[in-house]
This record gives structure tokens, C-alpha cells and sequence, in this order.
């Protein structure tokens, strides 16, 4: 073995850092991230979902509405 050999973890501590604690934090902290683009992704499903809906009852339920002429029978 050399003389000038260094130990593991001196040579290797940032990948160490990375799949230890450091490694974790970093993980939960995308996945929190991710959850949050998740809700505004869902707010966004909801405008996408309930447009059409309102467009369909606008066009449905508009024919329903009394006219003038109706209104004068």
C-alpha cells in the first residue's frame, strides 16, 4: 500500500454527502416541488374540465330563456 494512499471518505465525501442525508434532502425537496406543480397542474384540469360544460349549458340552456316575444303572450 502507498504511503501517500488518503482514506475513502476523504476522497470520496461529496458522493457520500449525496446518497447520505445531503442526498435525501435534496430528494424531498424535488418532490415537494413536483406536489406543487401538481396542484397548480389540477387547478388548471379544473378550468380545462368545467369550460366546456359551461359552454354546453350556455348553448343549451339559452334557447330555454323566455324572448320578448314570450314574454308578451
Amino acid at each position: 500500500m502507498p504511503a501517500n494512499a488518503t482514506s475513502a471518505l476523504r476522497k470520496y465525501w461529496k458522493p457520500a454527502l449525496a446518497t447520505g442525508a445531503g442526498g435525501t434532502s435534496i430528494v424531498i425537496w424535488f418532490e415537494e416541488i413536483i406536489l406543487f406543480g401538481l396542484d397548480i397542474l389540477a387547478v388548471f384540469a379544473i378550468f380545462l374540465l368545467a369550460a366546456p360544460i359551461y359552454l354546453f349549458n350556455h348553448f343549451v340552456f339559452k334557447a330555454a330563456t323566455p324572448t320578448l316575444k314570450d314574454k308578451t303572450k
